[in-house]
């Protein structure tokens, strides 16, 4: 669940760390700490593309409450702080929960797609029709509307066969509002639960698209109208919103490339300027990257807090339980090896990018900045594989029997060189140093200290609980 949202949020939750890093060191504050604390928070969020609006007046609820007898006495100033500013982060991405989508009409519910061109809308279609097949056990109907892109029809066809639904045959020459009318009548006839109407974009903005999309709606009644933005585009998605709740209204927005290395202040903008809560965001390329949209958890990726509900999700829709737990007892009984970390690898890399994991795990974001991006790709741990595939079994099991001119051999066997082969027996190392130190602490003491408290003190670990790299909330 919200696999790549790190990567939209990181240049805001770097700076907002490194607030609530200064108020820690602080001990007890002064009106004056707080006042500055906010004014460095309401630069952040701006250099993050947030709207002026909704940055001044989440600044001012956080001053409001920051600015008090129960904060400047707390025993933990800081941590007070950064609470308040996770609950108001909370409320700016629209409150507690996901909102789901408006299914209870009368069946075939339409659901109505808008947005610009460009925006994804005709692939969050069919990621949408893919969801409700699979999740909500829908019979769903996909239908184009698009008249004015070439093979736009045909391309949402293409979709619809991909994940194993129903798209409505194409008639050449019908406009918009028949082929709307069709699909209904169709869903009806032929009893499917939901049919989804992408309608054709625009470039930009223009009363054409706007009226037609009102005559689309004024036939078709949605349950749902959902606005599709590309998260990319950062304030023009906020204003190409606006418009079309203006216009149309929408009941609902799903952001597009949230795995993009944006600055997050168009979904930070999104509620407070429209009004329509962001229900579900596009993770990934995936037709299954799609998910709902969870104010609290992004908040928690936003202040380095992490995201353990959706690594969980994440990890029982994609993992292999079984294998989980034999390398979880080989860890723990201090017996893991290079055969245990390449199956380690391959878990791994059905979850994801190592950034996204790390991102989900409290107390994580000094570790990540320690390692780097270029260790966080991916494709290092695709090379481990060859590696590890290039050794003997006694290498294996025993990695410390690896001396030069076996590390040569195996770079050779591998298309690798000897610095590489240093670099996993190094990572190798580190992992189960983490795993000796994990045996030490035991849970309670990972509880208190947080997941830093794993790593080597050169690696953003052996802070103290609380402090850099720790959980400010503690």
């Amino acid at each position: 669940m919200l696999w790549g949202v790190i990567l939209l949020f990181e240049a805001l939750s770097g700076k907002l760390s490194g607030v609530f890093d200064g108020l820690a060191k602080q001990g007890a504050l002064s009106e004056a700490d707080v006042l500055e604390a906010m004014r460095e928070v309401r630069l952040a969020m701006l250099d993050a593309d947030v709207a002026l609006p909704v940055v001044k007046d989440f600044v001012n609820k956080v001053k409001e409450r920051a600015v008090g007898h129960e904060v400047l006495e707390s025993i933990s100033p800081g941590q007070a702080v950064a609470k308040i500013v996770n609950d108001a982060l909370i409320d700016a991405l629209g409150g507690a929960g996901a909102v789901p989508l408006n299914l209870n009409s009368t069946p075939p519910v339409p659901v109505l797609m808008v947005g610009l061109q460009g925006s994804g809308k005709t692939t969050t279609s069919g990621k949408l029709a893919l969801r409700l097949k699979t999740r909500e056990r829908k019979k769903v109907l996909l239908a184009s509307l698009d008249t004015q892109r070439p093979a736009a029809q045909l391309q949402l066809a293409q979709l619809a066969e991909q994940v194993g639904v129903t798209s409505l045959p194409i008639i050449a020459g019908q406009t918009p509002v028949e082929i709307a009318k069709r699909a209904l009548n169709t869903g009806r006839l032929e009893g499917y639960d939901v049919v989804i109407l992408d309608t054709a974009g625009r470039l930009s903005i223009d009363e054409a698209l706007m009226d037609e999309v009102r005559q689309i709606r004024d036939v078709t009644h949605p349950a749902e109208t959902l606005l599709v933005v590309d998260a990319m585009t950062g304030q023009d998605a906020v204003n190409t919103a606006k418009a079309f709740n203006e216009a149309v209204g929408v009941t609902g927005v799903v952001m597009t490339r949230m795995d993009g290395d944006s600055r997050g202040g168009a979904a930070l903008s999104m509620r407070a300027i429209t009004g329509a809560p962001i229900k579900l965001i596009g993770t990934g390329e995936k037709l299954d990257a799609l998910d709902e949209f969870y104010p609290e958890r992004v908040a928690g990726r936003i202040l380095g807090l992490g995201d353990i509900a959706g690594l969980v999700e994440k990890a029982a829709d994609t993992l292999d339980q079984e294998e989980g737990e034999r390398l979880a007892q080989k860890m723990m009984a201090g017996k893991f090896d290079l055969d245990d970390y390449a199956s380690q690898i391959r878990q791994i890399n059905k979850l994801g990018s190592i950034s996204g994991i790390l991102g989900m795990l409290p107390g994580m974001g000094k570790v990540k900045e320690a390692l780097g991006d270029k260790d966080l790709d991916t494709s290092i741990l695709k090379k481990h594989l060859a590696i590890i595939s290039s050794m003997t079994k006694a290498e294996r099991k025993n990695p410390a029997i690896i001396k030069a001119s076996r590390k040569k051999r195996i770079a050779a066997g591998s298309g690798s060189t000897v610095q590489d082969v240093n670099k996993l027996l190094k990572q190798f190392d580190m992992m189960s140093s983490m795993m000796k130190r994990f045996n030490k602490l035991g849970l309670k003491g990972l509880m208190r200290q947080g997941m830093s408290a794993l790593m080597p003190k050169g690696m953003g670990g052996g802070g103290p609980p609380g402090g850099p790299g720790g959980n400010p909330f503690r």
